[in-house]
């Protein structure tokens, strides 16, 4: 018989997509954009109503029946991605945590990574620079490494992958972070600084739609620094008595508008999806186009994605995955961690006398560059130097996996997978236009570089109930190959700028062309038993084995096992009468992971460079044969950097779903760091050496909080999380003390020294103890008490770790509308600001900022800024509070009332606005406390010297489904 009806929900808005089906069969349809549906049953029939986000409900069939779907509270039945499977969460034995993927559509992220920033205990993620499409740094549970990587590996649909740039946001389901050893350790070697699993939406059974997603944004530069006017600049010069300038000098340019610009993100992501029950498929492609704020840089990425999904037979399934990604940056590669005399952009802004005009009126075409003797480039000049410099890189991904099932608890599973990433580096210098240029005769450069990966994985499940026992094994092997080429050349004697490629260069470099390539492979086993007896106490054990050819003979092995356990106490007798709480979990884990990245291909052998021999010109031969020089010692025992991790967790659930509170304790320590030591010069054949030697330490306390504060027509959703993280380096061989972070030429001494028993990136340099009125100098501890000021006097004065970082997200939603606040910062971590030394440093000819009208002029002052030209050095006068508070991100869409927009064939539209950065609640007098001139560096953080700043970021977007 034919039964029609309709699917709503409580707020009577109709559920379009929603499947219906006949309970015991696979006879089903989806409901249409009014939310009704029509099926042939038979007699007595029941249906089982499911949509996502809503609680399946089985009913009666009945003619004109009205079905309203609740929204699904229960979290404990999310399905969350461990490694090689999947579990409920309230099953979980381990530490890990589910990104919220809600509003990454309606943000203007250009990297997936940055979505994440705020979003999970333990995640820490900071934008270390602003330059367009640029990568956050990301950490889960601090910085294990003092040499090697410190990023997480990233499964992409089951694939290893080191980086996420390729994907689009929008293609994103969900994400999941393994952050203790217990549940990364079935990725063994490259695990050790945590896991982040993503999965990419696919093609589901009767959901039949097309997608897209639009938005705009304006992005403006945080940038508050004053600068010194020319009458100002000339009463500094004849402080410092180093340079003369002539009368009648006046203000000229404002260089921050020379430079800054209003930025632009515009994004466009169009998917179409459709399924039955044996064939489903998803589609998407999108363009993200970013001009950044500083003029001549941008970034522009396409991507295309399909993934289909086949059931050939009752027993055997085929996936396939393909993604396909081109992004190229133009401009961006500007200079920092230099000074406005070696090509800073951001210095320059400040540095740059405001008397002196872009232009040369002499020498059209030519930069100003008159300075009356001081030593510096003007920032459209240093700009102008990186506006020709372009990196390309295409990015293929491609996985075909089969999956048998020869009996219902047991399946199998082989995928192969190929990674191929191209990358295209080309720079240019003008002969012409600018002084750098013109002393080299302009310079070109290409370099390009090819990467293929193969990975070959071959999985074995077992799944089975006995009565209140299930078990859960998993067995397989993993093979990854990959295979680099590399080539470059380089050229200069430019007659012009018209043409731009090598071509044109009268001069090829006989030194800097040349070709090179490598490979290594990683081979694994590994296997999982999972016990489980009635749902109350909960076993994991995990082992994998990982053979690399990085790795010398003899120590390519590493076996790295885990282990896990559970009690849910809730399920307990004794608690049956606590009724207001609806789960409780006491769990806890230890496991041991490896580290590889970081090390060459072939780290563990001397290498040698190749030295050229002059064939050319009178007196050389013509046949000359090239020479090699090693460079590097062999290291026959180079092995594998392993962390031990110790986890410890407490899950709680009450009021009916309504609160969640998890807590978490670790502690890491990586042993057998990856490090290199540079040895005296003459003491052997070469002087750097690959080798094991060392330890750091981290441990903390996480604790994450999500709460439905309101669940009637107003919803009101709050998720906030802590995390709180001691690193220290414990243990060094060979040399205790590593010095990194030289600051300003003027001073040119390191500012980080990591060393045994501190934190990693300890800023070293002298206490400064406020400005002597009577001299106007700074006044520096005489720390070891033998009355004289010297380099003995240096010592520890600041750490770039902060205490703890945090995050809070506030939802809200009332008759279509969905507002969405994220909060996020940082406490208690110190800044070491290079720049203020180039712009307070009052110690040459450069122009600095309105702060130094504060300085010391006569005996008696009572001032915090010191005289001109005073005695600097790295020392806390610089260290800042980086604490902050940031209101990342604040999103308002508006759902469109389907009975409006059915007639019209669409299912749903929904306008959004949103503003990111919008404020920022610090201490910190530079551009942006997130920021690091050192990036992804485990060994120096919180550095900020001109770094890209960051911005403001204002949207217009439209979602719209058919």
């Amino acid at each position: 018989m034919s039964i029609s009806g309709e699917v709503i929900d409580k707020q009577n808005e109709p559920v379009i997509g929603a499947t219906v089906k006949e309970h015991g069969t696979t006879n089903g349809v989806v409901t249409d954009i009014d939310g009704k549906f029509s099926i042939q049953v038979g007699k007595n029939a029941v249906f089982d109503i499911s949509y996502i986000g809503y609680k399946t409900k089985s009913v009666r069939a009945t003619q004109g029946m009205k079905i309203v779907l609740e929204d699904e509270t229960n979290l404990l039945e999310e399905v969350v991605a461990i490694g090689y499977g999947s579990v409920k969460r309230k099953d979980v034995t381990t530490a890990v945590s589910t990104v919220s993927t809600e509003d990454l559509d309606t943000r203007p992220i250009v990297s997936a990574a940055e979505g994440m920033q705020g979003k999970a205990a333990g995640l820490q993620i900071s934008q270390a620079s602003g330059q367009p499409g640029a990568s956050p740094t990301v950490r889960v549970r601090g910085t294990t490494s003092l040499n090697g990587s410190n990023s997480p590996l990233y499964v992409v649909d089951g694939v290893p992958l080191t980086s996420i740039d390729f994907l689009s946001a929008d293609d994103i389901a969900d994400m999941q972070v393994l952050k203790d050893a217990s549940s990364a350790a079935i990725y063994g070697s490259r695990a050790a600084n945590g896991v982040i699993i993503i999965n990419t939406k696919q093609g589901k059974n009767g959901v039949a739609k097309i997608s897209f997603n639009a938005h705009y944004a304006w992005n403006k530069v945080c940038d508050h620094d004053k600068v010194l006017n020319t009458w100002e600049y000339k009463d500094l010069m004849n402080d410092i008595g180093t340079v003369k300038l002539p009368d009648g000098l006046t203000d000229h340019t404002d260089w921050a508008k020379e430079v800054y610009r209003t930025g632009n993100v515009q994004d466009y992501q169009l998917s179409v999806t459709n399924g039955t029950d044996k064939l489903r498929y998803y589609v998407s492609g999108g363009y993200v186009g970013e001009n950044g704020v500083l003029k001549m840089s941008n970034f522009k990425r396409y991507n295309f994605r399909a993934s289909v999904e086949n059931e050939i037979k009752s027993w055997l399934k085929f996936n396939g995955n393909i993604a396909y990604s081109d992004y190229t940056y133009l401009g961006t590669d500007i200079t920092t961690g230099a000074g406005a005399n070696r090509g800073g952009v951001i210095p320059a802004i400040v540095n740059t006398p405001t008397y002196a005009p872009v232009w040369d009126p002499d020498h059209p075409g030519q930069y100003y560059n008159n300075f009356y003797g001081v030593n510096i480039s003007s920032p459209s000049e240093n700009l102008a130097r990186s506006k020709d410099d372009k990196s390309r890189y295409d990015k293929m991904l491609a996985t075909g996996k089969i999956t048998v099932t020869p009996i219902k608890e047991l399946n199998f599973t082989s995928s192969l997978t190929f990674d191929r990433e191209n990358g295209n580096t080309f720079n240019f210098l003008d002969p012409h236009e600018i002084q750098y240029g013109r002393d080299t005769y302009g310079t070109g450069y290409d370099e390009r570089y090819s990467t293929t990966v193969f990975v070959w994985d071959n999985v074995l499940n077992w799944n089975k109930q006995f009565g209140k026992h299930h078990f859960d094994a998993m067995a397989g092997s993993s093979y990854t190959q990959s295979k680099y080429s590399h080539s470059y050349i380089s050229g200069s004697n430019y007659a012009d700028s018209d043409i731009k490629t090598l071509n044109a260069a009268n001069k090829i470099s006989w030194t800097g062309t040349g070709t090179s390539a490598s490979e290594w492979a990683i081979l694994s086993y590994f296997a999982r038993l999972q016990y489980n007896w009635s749902d109350t106490y909960m076993f994991t054990a995990n082992m994998r084995a990982d053979g690399s050819s990085k790795l010398a003979p003899g120590h390519r092995w590493g076996i790295f096992p885990s282990f896990s356990g559970a009690w849910r106490i809730s399920n307990e007798k004794f608690m049956k009468n606590i009724r207001w709480i609806d789960d409780l979990k006491l769990r806890g884990g230890w496991g041991q992971t490896g580290n590889q990245s970081g090390l060459g291909d072939y780290s563990y052998l001397a290498e040698y460079n190749i030295n050229r021999i002059q064939w050319f010109g009178a007196g050389y031969d013509a046949n000359a044969l090239p020479t090699r020089s090693q460079t590097t010692l062999s290291n026959p025992e180079l092995t594998w950097e392993t962390t031990n991790q110790t986890d410890i967790g407490l899950d709680l659930t009450v009021l009916g779903g309504r609160l969640t509170f998890y807590a978490d304790y670790y502690y890491k320590l990586t042993k057998d760091m990856l490090m290199t030591i540079t040895l005296p010069a003459g003491s052997a054949a070469a002087r750097d050496l690959r080798y094991n030697g060392g330890e750091i330490e981290n441990k903390g306390f996480e604790f994450s909080v999500s709460s439905k504060n309101l669940v009637g027509k107003l919803k009101w959703n709050t998720d906030f999380n802590i995390s709180f993280n001691r690193n220290k380096l414990k243990k060094l061989m060979l040399t205790q003390v590593y010095y990194s972070a030289n600051t300003t030429d003027y001073v040119n001494q390191p500012v980080v020294r990591n060393m045994p028993g501190k934190p990693l990136g300890t800023f070293w340099g002298y206490i400064s103890d406020g400005v002597n009125p009577e001299t106007g100098e700074l006044k520096y501890r005489d720390v070891n008490h033998d009355g004289v000021i010297s380099a003995s006097d240096r010592t520890d004065i600041g750490d770039p770790n902060p205490d703890f970082t945090f995050g809070m997200t506030n939802t809200l939603s009332y008759k279509g509308f969905n507002l969405s606040v994220l909060l996020q910062g940082s406490y208690g971590n110190d800044i070491y600001n290079v720049s203020r030394m180039e712009t307070e440093g009052m110690y040459d000819g450069k122009n600095q900022t309105t702060k130094v009208l504060e300085r010391w002029r006569v005996p008696g002052q009572i001032t915090s800024v010191p005289k001109a030209k005073f005695q600097m050095f790295n020392s806390t006068y610089f260290i800042e509070d980086g604490s902050y508070l940031r209101v990342k991100d604040i999103s308002l869409s508006y759902d469109v009332p389907k009975y409006i927009i059915s007639k019209f064939g669409i299912s749903r539209l929904q306008p959004y606005i949103s503003a990111t950065n919008l404020i920022t609640f610090t201490n910190y007098s530079g551009n942006d406390p997130e920021v690091n001139q050192y990036g992804n560096s485990g060994s120096v953080q919180g550095i900020d010297w001109g770094t890209y700043p960051m911005s403001k970021s204002f949207v217009v977007g439209l979602k719209l489904e058919f």
